[in-house]
């Protein structure tokens, strides 16, 4: 039985992760965390997950981790994920994303596990500022990042390359669009629009929707699709290629908002706020995912409709 290792397995997109792995009953399933807060989400996942606490950050925890358990697969999830947070923390952001994958892949190298595949979670947010002639945007295109954690992200993308070239660890790199879905932190527009909207409906808000810049478009993945071909990209990927991981469809942050206030009795007055701007924002992110189609024959099944909906149910479940 194969063993796995998820860095922030905790978080939105590694508790999804978990449940994919844990379903298939093939793999020996080793979660990291930081919090002890975000380890009690998942009790209903501890009789089939070794949950171990790690500071990515610390060289000495993730080797003894790593010389523990000799994983065969890694997926390195753990990093702090939010572009707009980067802004007020570029320099945390930029430090911990880049030294948690150091860390993490040194202590591979340092245990000669050179079969060991590693799937390194990068961001379309590295491409950043495109011209519209660049869309849709492939693997390709250039990069143009527009925020301190894009450019962590960056880091992360070619570190992971750097050590498939220089010691040819099997790394292969994800670069996920917009992915979304219950569960999901606050800081995200989709998660933030769907919180304030049931703080409404339950009169814990007046009834007025502050937002940002509505004309962005972006292309949108429910977090369910995003996990499973996560697990494709370890068993088909080539390693030191990278793969875009999107829908193909970019929606206006307006039409999100349209569809999310549609599942809504409130009524809603929604105005816009300047506080609420980014300090560059691409005015649009569309997804080429033809790499990863001829490779995995993948496409998302659930519908944007449906994944609003469900991210909005859940918050009515808990406000």
């Amino acid at each position: 039985m194969k063993k796995i290792i998820i860095t922030g397995s905790t978080g939105f997109v590694g508790s999804y992760l978990l449940e994919h792995l844990v379903s298939l009953k093939k793999y020996q399933i080793f979660g990291t965390y930081l919090t002890e807060e975000s380890y009690k989400k998942l009790d209903y996942l501890k009789n089939n997950v070794s949950f171990k606490k790690l500071n990515l950050n610390s060289k000495e925890e993730t080797e003894k981790l790593i010389s523990e358990v000799k994983p065969d697969i890694i997926f390195h999830l753990a990093a702090s994920t939010s572009p707009a947070q980067s802004f007020k923390k570029p320099l945390e952001t930029i430090t911990n994303n880049i030294s948690s994958e150091l860390n993490l892949l040194e202590a591979i190298r340092k245990e000669e596990l050179f079969d060991t595949k590693i799937l390194i979670i990068s961001s379309a947010e590295i491409y950043g500022m495109v011209n519209r002639n660049e869309l849709p945007i492939s693997e390709k295109t250039s990069f143009k990042p527009g925020s301190p954690y894009a450019v962590s992200k960056i880091a992360q993308d070619f570190l992971g390359l750097q050590y498939n070239l220089s010691y040819n660890l099997p790394v292969i790199i994800a670069r996920p669009f917009n992915h979304i879905g219950p569960r999901q932190a606050e800081g995200f527009v989709v998660t933030d629009f769907a919180k304030k909207i049931v703080e409404i409906e339950k009169n814990k808000r007046e009834p007025i929707l502050k937002v940002g810049n509505l004309e962005a478009k972006r292309d949108f993945t429910d977090v369910r699709d995003v996990v499973k071909v996560y697990l494709s990209l370890i068993e088909k990927g080539i390693p030191g290629q990278a793969y875009n991981i999107g829908s193909g469809v970019s929606y206006k942050i307006s039409k999100i908002l349209e569809i999310l206030l549609s599942f809504s009795s409130a009524k809603i007055k929604v105005e816009i706020d300047k506080e609420l701007f980014r300090p560059s924002d691409a005015p649009e992110l569309v997804c080429d995912s033809t790499k990863l189609k001829n490779l995995t024959n993948w496409k998302p099944e659930i519908s944007i409709e449906k994944t609003l909906k469900d991210t909005l149910d859940y918050w009515r479940n808990i406000i």
